[in-house]
């Protein structure tokens, strides 16, 4: 998979598009629990074609997860840096973002689906863990 429409055409085969448009898709990650008390939550994930150095095309993988002026950022950025292995925090507008990019040139779906899954889990699991709720 070296092009962007490929890997859209498998995304949209395999995940809950909410929104499409050509250089964006978002899809929306169901989480569920064992406990049959607890309901299962949802992250939304923007997929989006990039153009690096205006030659090479990218693939970002990006979920917010807080809203920067309603964390500790020292507490949020030292726990991504002692648990998170794939992805960075950025902010994004209001929003603290996990996200992480890769080249689209000889992309195994493998290579898009694990950090994929890592990125969204790691940015629910930071979600619950910093604001307590399921908003995005």
């Amino acid at each position: 998979m070296a092009e962007w429409r490929d890997l859209v055409t498998f995304i949209r085969q395999s995940y809950r598009v909410v929104r499409d448009e050509p250089d964006e898709i978002r899809i929306r990650l169901v989480f569920g629990s064992d406990d049959p008390d607890t309901e299962n939550r949802a992250q939304i994930v923007v997929i989006a074609h990039e153009i690096f150095d205006r030659k090479e095309d990218w693939v970002q993988i990006a979920t917010p997860f807080a809203r920067a002026d309603e964390v500790d950022l020292l507490s949020v950025l030292t726990e991504i840096g002692e648990t998170i292995v794939v992805g960075g925090a950025v902010v994004m507008g209001e929003h603290l973002v996990l996200r992480h990019s890769l080249p689209l040139i000889n992309l195994d779906i493998n290579e898009f689906i694990d950090p994929l899954e890592l990125v969204a889990g790691s940015a629910e699991l930071l979600e619950q863990q910093f604001t307590g709720r399921d908003d995005y």
